[in-house]
């Protein structure tokens, strides 16, 4: 059987910038945020391309990326991210701030996936990160699967093994470097992905091409979400993480002696 496989990803500030918080007209937001270059979220990113190794295995499957964010970054992002695997866009013009409602996310991109043409919940696996490199909440991914009535999720996976009857078997990180393996009857389900086990793929410039005749026209039908914000979230301060570095330079110390002081710094 097919697969449909939905992946929801968009774009987060390139992690090598230098991020400062700043309060706008709209709220908490990033200093210079229009102009710091973009990437692919990297969980989003791993989920991208265990789905398009999965469509590889499934014959008939298709994938979709689903991305909300400024129309025009995204057409910047896509340049690299569609020479990566084959993929359909869905886009949403709307902030992609890491200040936004997750509740407000989930809506726009739930309502995104129900207008793909076509669209077969019966076969849909919903893929995306299990975090964010912009707006951990942890939570976007599991509401927008409550919106289209899906109940069996998956977080924290590494692997996804199809079998021949359409069931499929996951393995999900816990504690202790342990795994939670569990077996599902088959789609659909939502799959919110750790790092998985795929490198980045190299570019292929042909995918690109294939790919960019589809963006560009998916770009232009990109509706706008301008209720996507921080929603009824209120923030007191937003600030850089302080550094604090307190050296001192001994010998002799024994093991214990260290661990007491590691325990009391830490206390103060």
């Amino acid at each position: 059987m097919s697969l449909q496989i939905v992946v929801c990803g968009s774009l987060v500030p390139d992690p090598l910038q230098t991020l400062e918080p700043v309060q706008t007209p709209n709220g908490p937001g990033l200093k210079n945020e229009t102009m710091l270059p973009s990437v692919l979220d990297p969980w989003a990113a791993c989920a991208l391309y265990e789905a398009a190794h999965l469509a590889e295995q499934v014959a008939g499957s298709q994938v979709y990326l689903v991305s909300l964010g400024p129309k025009a970054k995204l057409q910047q992002l896509m340049m690299s991210v569609a020479q990566k695997v084959p993929f359909q866009l869905v886009a949403v013009d709307g902030s992609a701030s890491g200040f936004t409602d997750s509740a407000l996310v989930a809506e726009e991109l739930a309502k995104a996936i129900e207008a793909i043409p076509g669209l077969d919940k019966s076969k849909l696996l919903l893929f995306g990160g299990c975090a964010s490199a912009s707006h951990d909440a942890g939570v976007t991914l599991q509401l927008v699967g409550e919106r289209l009535g899906i109940r069996d999720l998956f977080t924290g996976v590494d692997e996804l093994k199809v079998n021949a009857d359409g069931s499929f078997s996951v393995l999900e990180r816990m504690e202790g470097g342990c795994y939670q393996a569990s077996t599902c009857q088959g789609a659909p389900a939502v799959i919110a992905w750790a790092t998985g086990s795929l490198p980045e793929p190299p570019n292929n410039p042909r995918v690109g091409m294939a790919n960019m005749r589809l963006v560009m026209p998916a770009l232009m039908k990109a509706k706008p979400a301008p209720q996507v914000g921080v929603g009824g979230i209120a923030y007191d301060k937003t600030e850089v993480p302080a550094q604090k570095r307190d050296t001192r330079v001994v010998k002799d110390l024994s093991t214990d002696e260290i661990a007491k002081e590691i325990v009391e710094w830490i206390n103060q």
